[in-house]
């Protein structure tokens, strides 16, 4: 029996149990333990159910929250996981890896008096559920339409693209040019965050739909779109190739011994699993007193990584104030508990060596925040004569990405930007007629349920197509 609104009201936001920080620094198992049945039911009776559903509009792809929370506060888990699965391929993913706190909660009118619905907790709940009950529906689809799609990259918003059409009839072909799939969500993200477990539980639910998964398929170089088309006949393809070329800070030192991007040394640790040495011998130095610099998500996993590699001293150098630290406060928090030093408002000048080309220390340069610029955030600007050494023996650089020019490269008639994104309308439809694009491959680095909203338009706008008598494209 639901329960009145004054009682809603009187419920407090259950927290999600947690390893203690004190032993989850030495392992890489997962830092949340997920919600028990009964907290779980009793954070769902906290939604108030609103008409207008505010939560949803904050939400890239629609999830029907109300709904799946509804079914949890009944006690119906798995029906719970049926309904969100209407419209996320990835729930479990994603209720482990969303920004909920600026999206989906950020809307939720409980949040007006107290702290919103836990919304992603809920989320991964219901996942959780249905993936170890073994009760996972597979979903009917349309009537076969005859029509063949090329999804290239496995990544969120490859996936799902793939889940959306191929529930509307079509045949779907995903091609990875790694040996794994996920994208950024195998080799991006450390397994205490997202273990790799829970991303092929979901492609393996894409799989049980009938998308047709190629692995080391580098398209581009090997097969180019153009004969992905007109040789294997696709009718549409969908680029989904995210960014994984690592931005470097042009500073002196950076081709030191000790010195990675993030790119490689989260792929070195988690894709290539060398958290997990000497079972497989991927080799990654475990630094002693590691530097990274950055202050977003892939900087915190980074940090964290390397303590759990066996750092002594794990170190944040950020640039801005931890007002303006991009990173989701939730990572933020963790990364404090388990004693992550964070220099602020400092930035690297020099990588300094050892005098055989190994690392011994970074050179920074102390700042304070100016005039806000183009990001609306205050502009750093260096404190003259505030120079000073950070002892250390590696160094991450985690301040961004750029798309990989691999595939963009062989399609010279593709419009790129400056950057080398490519250019895409408001449904990811590109300068080729047939091919779209979408994610960090268009819009630069971004979050995972940003790019499953691009995913999810374009799958729209790819079905539009395939069904309609042609129009002009663009």
């Amino acid at each position: 029996m639901a329960l009145e609104m004054k009682e809603r009201m009187k419920i407090d936001r259950q927290a999600m149990p947690e390893q203690d920080p004190r032993e989850r620094g030495g392992n890489f198992m997962e830092v949340p333990h997920g919600l028990s049945e009964e907290l779980a039911v009793l954070e769902a009776q906290r939604c108030l159910d609103c008409p207008k559903q505010p939560c949803v509009e904050g939400c890239p792809v629609n999830v029907k929250i109300p709904e799946f929370i509804s079914l949890i506060a009944e006690g119906k888990f798995v029906e719970a996981a049926w309904k969100l699965k209407e419209t996320n391929a990835l729930p479990a993913v994603c209720g482990r890896v969303c920004p909920q706190e600026s999206q989906c909660e950020s809307m939720c009118i409980r949040g007006r008096k107290g702290e919103p619905v836990a919304i992603g907790n809920l989320e991964r709940f219901a996942a959780d559920h249905e993936r170890n009950s073994g009760k996972i529906e597979i979903p009917k689809k349309e009537p076969d339409t005859k029509k063949k799609v090329a999804v290239v990259g496995s990544g969120p918003a490859g996936l799902t693209v793939a889940g959306d059409l191929i529930k509307k009839g079509h045949e779907v072909h995903i091609f990875e040019a790694l040996h794994a799939p996920g994208g950024v969500l195998v080799y991006g993200i450390p397994e205490f965050r997202l273990p790799k477990e829970i991303v092929y539980a979901e492609v393996d639910y894409l799989r049980n739909l009938g998308c047709k998964l190629h692995l080391n398929r580098v398209v581009g170089p090997a097969r180019s779109v153009k004969e992905l088309k007109e040789e294997d006949g696709f009718d549409a393809v969908y680029l989904g190739l995210g960014a994984g070329l690592p931005w470097f800070m042009q500073i002196p030192g950076e081709n030191l011994t000790g010195v990675y991007s993030a790119n490689e040394y989260l792929t070195r640790s988690n894709l290539m699993k060398a958290y997990e040495f000497p079972k497989y011998d991927t080799p990654i130095v475990r630094g002693n007193k590691v530097v990274v610099v950055g202050g977003g998500n892939v900087a915190m996993d980074s940090v964290r990584t390397a303590l759990r590699l066996g750092a002594e001293r794990a170190m944040i150098v950020y640039r801005r104030s931890m007002e303006e630290l991009p990173a989701r406060a939730a990572e933020v928090h963790h990364a404090k508990e388990e004693g992550i030093d964070f220099n602020l408002l400092v930035n690297p000048i020099e990588i300094l060596g050892d005098g055989e080309g190994r690392v011994r220390a970074v050179r920074c340069i102390r700042m304070e925040l100016g005039e806000p610029d183009s990001s609306g955030r205050r502009r750093p600007v260096p404190v003259e004569g505030s120079e000073f050494e950070l002892e250390c023996d590696t160094v991450v650089i985690a301040i961004g990405t750029s798309p990989n020019p691999v595939l963009t490269s062989t399609m010279p008639e593709l419009e790129l930007n400056h950057r080398g994104n490519i250019v895409a309308d408001d449904n990811g439809r590109t300068s080729v007629e047939g091919v779209w694009a979408g994610g960090d491959i268009v819009t630069g680095s971004a979050t995972v349920i940003a790019a499953m909203g691009a995913g999810r338009v374009s799958a729209d706008d790819i079905h539009r197509y395939l069904s309609e008598a042609p129009s002009d494209w663009k």
